[in-house]
């Protein structure tokens, strides 16, 4: 794994959240997007080398719904770039890790992204992101 690619954050309010948050990191929100397939909308905040990703549910079977039913608001998951996203869940499946996605999926941002299931990695969601490459 290359580094942190972002720190996903659930949140209930997106449009509450982004104010709090440009407050907090002195800088607005750089991009909102809806996942439809996930059920949610995220907005994203660069702050210096790191950014943090803002999710709201969108639908109430979403897993971020279900999340914040669960949970409430906070730390959703953890991502890591990787710049080989099939070889990194090969890898992590060898390694004994349970990978939620074998097969990657288009996520926010211009990734693919996999996740690995909290049971494995003591309570924390962790995502894998892959650069989704032009051409």
């Amino acid at each position: 794994m290359d580094k942190i690619e972002h720190i996903g954050i659930a949140v209930k309010d997106l449009e509450a959240s982004n104010a709090l948050f440009a407050k907090l990191l002195g800088t607005p929100h750089y991009k909102i997007e809806d996942v439809a397939s996930e059920g949610v909308k995220t907005s994203f905040f660069q702050s210096g080398p790191n950014k943090i990703e803002l999710l709201e549910a969108t639908k109430p079977d979403s897993p971020i719904a279900k999340y914040l039913e669960k949970k409430g608001e906070g730390i959703h998951h953890i991502a890591f770039a990787v710049g080989d996203i099939v070889a990194e869940i090969e890898r992590l499946k060898g390694e004994g890790f349970i990978v939620l996605n074998e097969v990657p999926k288009k996520g926010a941002d211009n990734k693919l992204v996999a996740f690995l299931h909290p049971k494995g990695t003591n309570g924390v969601l962790v995502e894998l992101c892959q650069e989704i490459k032009e051409g």
